[in-house]
């Protein structure tokens, strides 16, 4: 017997159990609520309208996608954080948000790391560094140099956030000089920036490649350590003098503290069969993204290694918001 079919043997007979257990708690019996604290458009909205039948398809219930958008998605998050833990509410996000957020905001209506529980990471897409077209720099360091010649807007998806504070390590690395520009979610900061009300933006690929290859941004580099063959010959930041710089927007599945363990653990087979699958790999890796699973307890360990690496950016860019 190969390693790849004990695998497929073992991840099934997980999934028996998962479902067995889940029934025992009477669990799903109603309509199931997926928040996306962010506005519709953007990466997690993307995935989650990706997922949402094919998950009510497997559970045998409506999955429904519920944008609440605000305070760079802390304001969804609160929601769910507080929602009662039977399986019913349950967020898509951004995970690297709310690593953030603890560090960025004085006053948090929830502790990211105590009330809410990690149920699988679904993808992983790096962040562009984008201009609009006519922005005369073709690369990282003519963008540098024209910076301290001409005032340049950089259009922030939310303040606080991952493409924001992978804005400013790029700023403070490579002596870059921008205004921040602060808007309430993505696609308006994508827009302004096609419209070249800003001129520079740091964006999750997932929801910028595409205005890329329609040719209405340009792309400088991308936020990860090997190029993406999709994106053609564009060099990575790293490689571009910032060494061993690497960002994306990691997407994932959480619900509140609580949660049973049977339906936690259902979730997470089902998901992760669903993410697999050859029509959703396909369309996610058409995009940009990366198919990215993980066990509930190595998401959690995720979220704490990725809560120290984002405070000390955060602290060392001296920035806090109310």
């Amino acid at each position: 017997m190969t390693i790849h079919r004990r695998e497929l043997i073992a991840a099934s007979l997980a999934l028996a159990a998962s479902a067995v257990s889940a029934q025992k708690v009477g669990w799903p019996s109603k309509p199931i609520r997926l928040v996306v604290p962010y506005s519709p458009g953007g990466s997690s909205d993307i995935i989650a309208r990706a997922i949402a039948q094919p998950l009510s398809e497997a559970l045998k219930q409506p999955v429904i996608v519920d944008n609440k958008a605000g305070a760079n998605g802390n304001l969804g998050a609160e929601f769910v954080a507080k929602s009662a833990p039977d399986g019913y509410t349950l967020m898509l996000c951004d995970t690297g948000a709310l690593a953030i957020s603890p560090s960025v905001y004085t006053k948090l209506g929830f502790d990211p790391s105590k009330d809410l529980r990690g149920v699988t990471m679904l993808a992983y897409s790096p962040h562009l560094l984008v201009v609009h077209p006519s922005v005369p720099a073709n690369n990282l360091k003519e963008l540098v140099a024209l910076s301290k010649q001409t005032n340049l807007n950089f259009a922030v998806t939310a303040m606080g956030s991952a493409p924001h504070l992978a804005g400013v390590f790029v700023e403070r690395s490579s002596h870059a000089k921008w205004q921040y520009i602060p808007y309430k979610g993505g696609s308006q900061a994508v827009t302004d920036t096609i419209a070249g009300q800003t001129q520079v933006l740091m964006n999750g690929m997932l929801a910028t490649l595409p205005f890329v290859q329609s040719g209405k941004l340009k792309v400088l580099g991308v936020s990860k350590i090997t190029r993406m063959p999709l994106i053609g010959d564009v060099p990575t930041l790293a490689e571009q003098g910032l060494p061993g710089f690497e960002s994306g927007t990691w997407q994932g599945l959480l619900a509140p503290a609580g949660t049973p363990p049977a339906i936690i653990n259902r979730l997470n087979a089902e998901l992760i069969k669903i993410i697999r699958s050859p029509e959703i790999r396909a369309k996610l890796s058409g995009l940009g993204a990366e198919v990215v699973t993980m066990a509930p307890a190595q998401q959690d360990e995720f979220f704490n290694r990725e809560r120290s690496r984002w405070a000390k950016v955060v602290a060392e860019a001296g920035i806090k918001l109310d």
